[in-house]
């Protein structure tokens, strides 16, 4: 009778084996979590902006609104373009800003343009960002309405992102662009998340190009018409890099890997880009 004293032993033994799934096969594992984004809460906006320009003066862009980036190289897209801080290239009057893009030698390029940016002067996290414009025509053109981040807190591009309110590139005349780049989606890799819809006039008159952004999606609009929706997948910034301040751009780039594909028509410039306002409206906390 002794050898029942290790009996609870054993039976403890083989037990333990069991809970482990390392006995005779019969464990179970546990389900993987599944990533849940977040509850959209149907967040509003208030109805004044909290950052705009109406462009109701004259002259330079209001300086304390609007920087730029300046200088030829390239930007990423083998551009062709020269941007600069000229009154010839960037100008208010009329209630309205003027971005022109001109055929003239400037340094090492043979087009100059501007490209303003609201960096450090206009930086958001979430909102309704409206812009309303006109498009400049032509083959090789390639004007931008768009957001990047301004801290690149997940890295450089296109880890922390970038928001594109409208594109259009102008051998595609009157289709517009409105895309999102992460690391996860992006064009270089053929994931980018992105909608096209054809304005029939978009070179001729304004249209309201606007982006609602935010915790739960962005949504990209056309004169009030929802074209564009990507939704926070709640898989980390590789995928979602939007939980961080961004900034606004303006400019018309001149060729490039995309404006430039099917070649460039010197004969349109110089070409402008019509902006009647830019606003920023505060999204209400629920």
């Amino acid at each position: 009778m002794k050898q029942l004293k290790y009996l609870p032993f054993i039976l403890l033994g083989i037990h333990l084996l069991s809970c482990s799934g390392k006995g005779d096969g019969g464990g179970s594992t546990p389900d993987p979590v599944i990533p849940q984004g977040p509850v959209d809460k149907g967040w509003t906006f208030e109805t004044t902006p909290v950052w705009a320009d109406e462009f109701d003066y004259t002259g330079l862009p209001d300086a304390t609104k609007w920087g730029y980036d300046i200088g030829g190289s390239g930007w990423g897209n083998n551009e062709l373009e020269y941007y600069t801080n000229s009154i010839d290239n960037a100008a208010v009057a009329d209630g309205k800003l003027t971005i022109t893009a001109k055929k003239e030698a400037k340094e090492n390029r043979n087009y100059t343009s501007a490209r303003l940016v609201s960096r450090g002067k206009g930086d958001f996290l979430y909102g309704r960002i409206e812009i309303r414009a006109k498009l400049p025509a032509g083959k090789g053109t390639w004007p931008a309405l768009w957001m990047l981040p301004t801290d690149w807190a997940y890295g450089d591009w296109p880890k922390s992102g970038e928001i594109d309110i409208m594109e259009h590139v102008g051998y595609d005349p009157d289709v517009v662009h409105i895309t999102a780049h992460t690391e996860a989606y992006y064009f270089k890799i053929g994931t980018q998340k992105s909608a096209t819809k054809k304005i029939s006039n978009a070179t001729t008159a304004y249209h309201l190009y606007r982006m609602d952004w935010t915790p739960f999606a962005l949504r990209g609009y056309i004169d009030d018409q929802l074209i564009f929706e990507f939704k926070n997948e709640g898989k980390g910034y590789t995928v979602w890099p939007f939980d961080k301040k961004f900034h606004l751009l303006m400019n018309i780039a001149v060729g490039g890997d995309w404006g430039g594909a099917q070649g460039m028509d010197d004969s349109i410039y110089p070409v402008t880009m019509d902006v009647d306002y830019v606003r920023v409206y505060k999204m209400i906390e629920k």
